[in-house]
């Protein structure tokens, strides 16, 4: 090969080496633009989740069934039934900071305000304090104690609330201005409330329900469930046919 062959040579490898650079450029820009593209689609799709769960969460929650008279007990108790209703009772013991109370709610709590609605039940809430580690105490205590602040008329939608936005475990929640922003959205006006809420002034009367659950009682975990004092199963109480059917075979 003479000396000009070999430089026609070197120039088209020379020629052929810029054309597929070139392709590599492109493709490359191309590769990122699709990246960025994706990134920023990520992005955006995460915002709208994000905003989604933000608009979906932390509002109270109106029970639009039918329900029974609610009293307050001098215990601090609920009771929720029709005049002259004394038995069958149900007797729950809860912790709104309990996952568990939170299945029991969801599963359950319709059936048994529609029992009550219907006169086939007398029901008796015992809100106390379970958890004695941190943060669950603290969110345990900040809730228990708004739920006996709130008047007996507007239990029943402030309960059904702090269950709807019960923290995740190991995560501080129930703040003071998330339990009275809840009560305003219920329906519980004036500055008394927000004062109860923030200065824990049920507290005493949380531990004295707290000690009569735990003491007399002997209850070590929530949801714990009395019919007419017997202590029910898990399994019924978290299945609404069982436990109705338990409920109507009670006298």
């Amino acid at each position: 090969m003479g000396k000009a062959d070999r430089q026609r040579t070197a120039r088209d490898r020379l020629a052929v080496e810029r054309v597929r650079e070139e392709q590599r450029q492109k493709r490359n820009k191309a590769i990122g633009i699709s990246v960025a593209a994706v990134t920023i689609l990520a992005v955006v799709v995460g915002i709208g989740v994000w905003v989604a769960k933000i608009k979906n969460s932390g509002a109270a929650t109106v029970y639009t069934g039918p329900v029974a008279p609610v009293t307050r007990e001098t215990t601090g108790s609920i009771t929720m039934a029709k005049p002259g209703v004394a038995t069958p009772k149900l007797e729950i013991f809860e912790d709104f900071q309990c996952p568990i109370c939170q299945q029991f709610e969801q599963t359950s709590g319709g059936t048994i305000k529609r029992l009550a609605a219907q006169g086939r039940v007398r029901v008796n809430y015992w809100p106390f304090q379970l958890f004695p580690q941190e943060p669950l105490a603290g969110n345990s205590q900040r809730a228990a104690n708004a739920a006996l602040c709130v008047p007996a008329g507007k239990w029943i939608p402030f309960h059904d609330t702090l269950y709807k936005n019960q923290p995740p475990e190991g995560t501080t929640g129930f703040s003071s201005k998330q339990l009275v922003r809840w009560g305003h959205d219920v329906g519980v006006t004036g500055q008394a409330f927000a004062a109860c809420v923030n200065g824990l002034q049920k507290k005493a009367q949380l531990l004295s329900m707290t000690t009569y659950a735990e003491q007399q009682r002997g209850i070590s975990g929530t949801p714990t469930v009395f019919l007419n004092g017997k202590d029910l199963a898990l399994n019924t109480v978290l299945d609404p046919t069982s436990l109705e059917k338990a409920v109507l075979a009670a006298k």
